[in-house]
């Protein structure tokens, strides 16, 4: 910059108010104009001081407002709270804004012990004891928790491996139901009858005549009503023959789909989720909480922010838990709890709050305000999101997992039903599941006995019971194990289904066309098996189809598996082979818009939906075992109408 620029700058800043001036300085003394350019400490330290005492006070009355809070919950626009309103109802449905109101279904999880005396061979004597049974009888959860976060994948090929019959030497239980209870032991030895015994006479002939004379003279001669004593009719009843009770047509429907009358709810994505439960029994807070959802970790915080509220001992029976779910971005597949209130069972609706813990934004579980009050109903409820049903697989080890079932039984009780029911299904609201068990020992661990499954009206029940080769296997009332001879989707992890059997518009050529099996999508190089015993009678590539095998099973079933990626090695057209075996890769060759398994299933040469067609079973009970088996089934169905012993070991709630 020369001479005139810089000359040029300077009467710019001049007539903006600029003045070339010398630096600021701390000495009073220094510069050409005193007391003009000097810094005073003490002017800054009281600046500085006058400006932290506004900071504490200003915080110290914030930390008064919220009522000596120092950390808070999530927003209440995502968790709901604020002061309670007690004097006009809540809406019902969390989520949306609607007239509509959230559907809630009533809840049933009860387990409970029941005593029956058993006949039991010991070292050749017969002994007749008392014997405890675990007792389950619950609503299937339609809220997939961190209960069941960790539970393996969906696996059907897994599963056919879990369905191989035991031998009595692994399950070695006395399941002989005495007629009468006894007390302690009783040894019971048989002799033959004395040839010349003769049994004393109770009823003469002349009383048996009267009788019987009365009851025909009261029943066809009488307008009185008939008596309680008479003969039981030998024809088969009603509800024999298929009746309901209620005169309704008994019996399982078959080869129908129940679905919803709208999939948008179900396709919208996890939402929130109330539940409403009573403790039945004393005992801690962090056994209650973890059979809903709750984790150890959560527990211990849980615990931690109510330490001053909940006695040592645990909550009394009685108390009534409220509890609201929703889902995180780091757990999609499982619902989390929100928040916690706790409330007392009786007294006016603003005396009965006794705390209420909220999740807050860093994780932690702090205290919350009282959310709106609503009136409790008498039973225990949960309100269902049709976002949230989990599938039947993830509903029966949620529910095992909240009854303290061991990951083995769960996987066996799934392992019966597996080949039956589609697992991937949702589970509806108000499906059931019951289970009896044998109580565990200080010498023995508990087995099953009996399940019964009610998913969308229709029953289905297996009962255990062992052939005299030692055999042991669950048969449903026919006789018949829950397992089919074809698998439905028969590749590891079971797919994801993308299209169902049925006239569908044709991805490609974009015209109606039928679709002639299901699409099951997966990675490429997902292992296929083959979904049962059989003959392969094609092998090789086919117009839209790909690379293509074709199974020939018995009794005029066929399978056929397209677009493979490639085959297994070994294997031919005549090639034998067993079900569960490695028959190929998942692909995308032929017509096909991504990886996936077609899968088909045709009967005397009519193709049908491989979901829902009804299929043998693969083992069949031999007629002579037909009247112990009934026997069977007579005493467990006994055992189910029991009422508990009068000590109640559990309430899973």
């Amino acid at each position: 910059m020369n001479a005139t620029q810089r000359r040029r700058h300077v009467a710019l800043l001049r007539s903006t108010g600029f003045e070339d001036g010398p630096a600021l300085t701390v000495q009073s003394t220094d510069g050409e104009i005193p007391q003009g350019r000097e810094l005073s400490f003490a002017w800054l330290s009281g600046t500085v001081m006058t400006g932290l005492t506004s900071v504490l006070l200003m915080g110290a009355a914030l930390y008064v407002s919220f009522q000596g809070q120092d950390t808070f919950s999530t927003a209440y626009e995502a968790l709901n709270l604020a002061a309670p309103r007690i004097d006009r109802p809540v809406a019902t449905d969390l989520t949306s804004k609607s007239s509509r109101l959230r559907p809630v279904a009533a809840t049933r999880s009860d387990l409970e012990v029941i005593e029956a005396a058993i006949r039991q061979t010991v070292d050749g004597r017969e002994i007749i004891r008392n014997q405890p049974f675990m007792r389950i009888r619950a609503t299937l959860a339609t809220t997939a928790t961190s209960l069941s976060a960790d539970v393996p994948a969906y696996d059907p090929v897994a599963i056919l491996n879990k369905t191989r019959p035991l031998t009595a030497a692994v399950l070695d239980i006395a399941t002989d139901v005495y007629g009468t209870d006894v007390e302690g032991e009783v040894a019971v030895r048989q002799a033959a009858m004395p040839a010349g015994f003769v049994p004393p006479r109770s009823v003469s002939d002349r009383n048996a005549a009267d009788f019987v004379r009365g009851m025909a003279e009261a029943t066809f001669f009488s307008d009185a009503p008939t008596p309680a004593l008479a003969y039981a009719a030998l024809a088969p009843s009603l509800r024999d023959l298929g009746t309901a009770p209620d005169g309704a047509l008994s019996g399982i429907a078959e080869n129908v789909t129940v679905m919803p009358k709208t999939l948008l709810a179900s396709g919208a994505g996890s939402g929130r989720t109330e539940r409403f439960l009573t403790v039945r029994e004393i005992g801690p807070l962090g056994d209650t909480l973890v059979r809903n959802g709750f984790t150890r970790a959560q527990v211990a915080m849980v615990e931690s922010t109510l330490a001053n509220l909940i006695p040592a001992t645990g909550l009394p029976a009685g108390i009534r838990l409220r509890i609201l779910y929703g889902p995180l971005t780091t757990a999609p597949d499982s619902l989390v709890p929100y928040r916690m209130s706790i409330y007392r069972p009786d007294g006016a609706p603003g005396d009965r709050h006794i705390a209420t813990v909220a999740l807050s934004d860093n994780g932690q579980y702090v205290v919350g305000l009282q959310p709106d009050w609503v009136e409790f109903p008498a039973e225990d409820v949960e309100q269902i999101n049709v976002g949230n049903l989990p599938t039947i697989y993830r509903s029966i080890w949620e529910t095992g997992r909240k009854h303290d079932l061991d990951d083995q039984t769960i996987e066996g009780i799934i392992a019966m039903f597996a080949y039956d029911i589609d697992m991937t299904k949702r589970v509806n609201a108000g499906d059931t599941i019951e289970i009896l068990q044998t109580g565990a020992t200080a010498d023995t661990e508990a087995d099953l006995l009996y399940v019964g499954l009610n998913l969308a009206g229709a029953k289905r029940q297996l009962y255990r019971f062992s052939t005299d080769d030692g055999v042991v296997d669950f048969y449903d009332p026919d006789g018949e194990t829950g397992k089919r001879f074809l698998n439905r989707r028969p590749l590891e992890g079971g797919g994801t289904l993308r299209s169902r059997f049925g006239y569908r518009i044709h991805p490609i050529f974009k015209t109606r066309r039928l679709h002639t099996g299901v699409d099951l999508a997966a990675r490429t190089g997902t292992p296929i098996y083959a979904a049962g015993d059989g003959v392969i009678s094609y092998y090789k590539w086919q117009s839209g189809y790909g690379n293509k095998v074709e199974i020939q099973h018995v009794n005029g079933y066929e399978t056929a598996y397209g677009h493979m990626s490639r085959y297994a090695d070994g294997l031919g057209v005549g090639s034998q082979v067993r079900q569960g075996q490695l028959i190929g890769y998942v692909g995308s060759t032929g017509q096909s818009t991504g990886p996936h398994l077609h899968f088909e299933i045709k009967i005397n040469g009519n193709l049908v939906d491989p979901l829902s067609v009804k299929l043998p079973k693969d083992n069949v009970l031999p007629p002579r075992y037909r009247d112990e088996f009934d026997q069977t089934i007579a005493q467990i169905n006994d055992l189910m109408a029991r009422e508990p012993a009068p000590v109640t070991v559990a309430q899973s709630n």
